[in-house]
């Protein structure tokens, strides 16, 4: 088998080719699916190994004390020779895994082979393809949990175990020092523990990961930005608690923890700082300073870890391996979320040449994984799957003729907010034959703002009373994402035509939960809002390009920018993702130029942030790659659209200028009077579909797969693997 090591004499890296570890009792043997890097411990000590023989010495006194008391007792030659012994030879790297059980030793009966588990401990969870691991550090792996995500239990539980260490309380605030790998696990798990935190770390990009995983503010240690922040959440009296989670040998950390800690605070040391502690500072506030080892209770006791003796659970609550399974537990309900840390997924057989990356600082990385070439091939059913499929459903029943709406058309509105009022409204309002009924919001200021500027005749904060009303021949649900499907539902099923700004579900479930409302009140009268396959400048283009006969190839930029702090959007426990949230526009765009559902969706996020690579197969053998980034500047166009096939090209440059190239080129005008990406003309064929009774500006079934493959790209993220959209038969 393979494993990383390095030669900590002269810091080379190597992948070597190593006996396979045998299977003694009391542990488990362990074939690799990912294991973790972490950018702090493996780097510190990668970096430590390419110094010189002094540069050594200087970075680890403690070691060159035990030199000093060898040399006292057997001499200067034989310690010499001990030492380079030492140093002169290999030594393994990682402590944080997920595999899946090959071989089962005696005495283990909690996990068979086959089944996937976490494994943890700088001598058992390392970067090679098997591991032997002892009972004490491995935990089974909930059902569902991706095992990428599994792979950070070992990490998770050094963060945990420096937050039990901690004992936040609900309301309490908190400072957390150092927004690496762990900083950012433990701003996490401070969020779900009730407790407000402020984030210090000199790095903006790491300062920001930390605000959209729940940080109250974030700065640099070295601003007033983190001493303002902690001020006024705490009314000036300073923090509850402080985590040094920082590394190096600067005091800052220290002096940053006593300066901001409150009267009698709490400072927990998880990483390896300096901690040269300022005697007047930690005595005049009486700070309890308090260090948090390892991975808890068990760590650096043999008997717990090599020998299997469990502490009792009345005296010792949570041990080394509780920590593991609890850490895991809080992935799988999604209560912590290691997506976002993910910087890089490196090839197992890439080892070196991404630690000499990170290293150089190539590679800025927050959490890089390796993945093993056996994971695919023999992880079976417990790891991630081949392939997975989002079910597409079917859509059923016996549809009532449309209800012809008499002249004007009664409009009612569900949310007006800053889209309803600048996308929608404006348009509605000053179009003949459109009459706005009601506007129903849930404050009563924000109806009564609406109702002022666009004429609605009235506003109200009561649904049922619109929705039973039956002069209102359509309703706008325009509200925040999550309430998007069951307001829809509620619609339909009282009969209206609904319009439904995207998305229309969140999840699988929420969309058979429409659709099963569409087959109950035989009412199909719905529209997402999918604007861009109105825009007058694509259909024109879309129009000279012509029939084709071959498959096709989109390619599809999306420059969607960061989102302020404190956007709504950023909610994604509540919400759903960004993407699951406005990226049914692409999709819907790229099957309306391509004139067909998808039937596949693969996703990945190789930087590890919001930025995603969306690949969409069709019926044809026609692809569409969509780039979903937020990390471009904010002067490069928004979208930007090129469509290939039959020797003929159709360009988009957002929405301001298209060209088609075949045996003629077009080319439209250079100077629009402005971007119109379709609003206008889908709600004038709405009107129309509502007025005449005539069919819907889009089929369902295209929302339905629309909405389906999008759901598909967060399904394909967790599993890594392509993923099948499945009509229902």
């Amino acid at each position: 088998m393979k494993q990383v090591v390095q030669n900590y004499k002269t810091g080379e890296l190597a992948v070597l080719d190593v006996p396979v570890p045998g299977c003694k009792p009391g542990g488990v043997l362990v074939r690799s699916a990912f294991s973790l890097i972490s950018t702090g411990t493996e780097l510190m000590k990668v970096s430590e190994a390419g110094m010189s023989m002094l540069g050594k010495a200087r970075s680890r006194p403690d070691q060159v004390a035990k030199v000093m008391q060898s040399v006292a007792t057997n001499g200067v030659p034989a310690t010499y020779r001990k030492v380079m012994g030492k140093l002169d030879s290999y030594t393994p790297l990682g402590y944080s895994l997920c595999g899946v059980v090959e071989q089962v030793g005696v005495g283990i009966d909690d996990v068979k082979v086959g089944d996937l588990v976490a494994c943890a401990g700088n001598e058992h969870a390392l970067h090679a393809e098997l591991n032997w691991v002892p009972k004490n550090l491995y935990s089974r792996v909930p059902e569902g949990l991706a095992p990428r995500h599994a792979a950070f239990g070992t990490v998770g539980s050094i963060a945990l175990q420096g937050v039990r260490q901690g004992g936040p309380q609900l309301g309490e605030t908190a400072l957390v020092i150092g927004l690496g790998l762990v900083g950012q696990l433990v701003v996490q798990l401070l969020t779900a523990s009730g407790v407000r935190v402020v984030g210090a770390d000199p790095d903006p990009a790491r300062c920001e990961l930390a605000e959209r995983l729940g940080a109250t503010a974030c700065g640099d240690p070295a601003s007033a930005a983190v001493e303002t922040a902690v001020t006024e959440l705490t009314d000036g009296h300073g923090v509850d608690q402080v985590y040094l989670a920082a590394g190096g040998g600067s005091n800052q950390p220290v002096e940053l923890a006593a300066k901001l800690c409150r009267d009698r605070g709490r400072v927990v040391d998880i990483g390896k700082c300096r901690l040269d502690l300022p005697w007047n500072a930690y005595y005049e506030k009486e700070l309890d300073v308090r260090f948090s080892r390892s991975y808890g209770p068990g760590r650096y006791d043999p008997s717990y870890e090599l020998e299997g003796r469990d502490y009792p659970i009345g005296y010792v609550r949570w041990t080394e391996r509780r920590n593991l399974a609890c850490f895991l537990d809080l992935l799988a309900r999604g209560s912590v979320d290691v997506e976002p840390l993910i910087s890089r997924i490196a090839d197992f057989d890439d080892a070196v040449e991404t630690y000499q990356r990170l290293k150089d600082g190539d590679l800025k990385a927050v959490a890089v994984l390796f993945r093993y070439p056996a994971h695919e091939a023999e992880a079976g059913q417990a790891a991630e799957p081949a392939a997975s499929s989002v079910a597409v459903p079917t859509v059923k029943g016996q549809f009532s003729p449309a209800r012809l709406a008499k002249s004007p058309v009664r409009i009612a509105f569900v949310g007006a907010g800053n889209y309803a009022t600048s996308m929608l409204l404006p348009h509605l309002a000053r179009r003949e034959g459109v009459e706005l009924s009601t506007v129903v919001t849930t404050t009563a200021l924000s109806a009564a703002n609406a109702q002022r500027k666009f004429g609605f005749a009235e506003a109200t904060t009561d649904l049922d009373a619109v929705l039973g009303d039956k002069s209102v021949d359509a309703v706008f649900v325009v509200t925040r994402h999550s309430s998007h499907a069951e307001l829809t539902r509620k619609a339909l099923l009282a009969g209206k035509t609904v319009f439904v700004e995207k998305p229309l579900a969140l999840t699988e479930d929420e969309l058979a939960g429409v659709l099963a409302a569409v087959e109950e009140s035989g009412n199909d009268r719905l529209q997402v809002g999918f604007n861009r396959r109105f825009a007058p400048l694509l259909q024109e283009a879309r129009q000279r390009f012509g029939t084709r006969t071959g498959p096709a190839n989109l390619r599809y930029l999306v420059n969607a920018g960061r989102l302020d702090h404190g956007s709504w959007y950023l909610q994604q426990g509540s919400e759903g993702s960004r993407f699951v949230g406005e990226g049914g526009h692409f999709i819907d765009t790229a099957s309306w130029l391509l004139d067909a559902d998808p039937v596949s969706v693969y996703a990945t996020a190789p930087s590890g942030n919001e930025d995603l690579q969306i690949l969409l197969r069709y019926p044809d053998g026609s692809t569409a790659t969509i780039s979903y980034v937020t990390s471009g500047p904010s002067g490069f166009p928004k979208e930007t659209l090129d469509l290939i096939a039959d020797g003929r090209a159709l360009r988009l440059d957002d929405f301001v200028r298209a060209s088609v190239y075949g045996r003629k080129r077009w080319v439209s005008s250079r100077l629009p009077k402005a971007r119109d990406k379709g609003q206008s003309a889908e709600l004038a064929a709405f009107v129309k579909a509502v007025r005449t009774g005539g069919p819907m500006p889009v089929p369902l079934e295209s929302l339905v797969a629309t909405t389906a493959a999008t759901v598909a790209v967060q399904t394909g993220l967790a599993s890594g693997a392509p993923v099948t959209l499945a009509r229902a038969r």
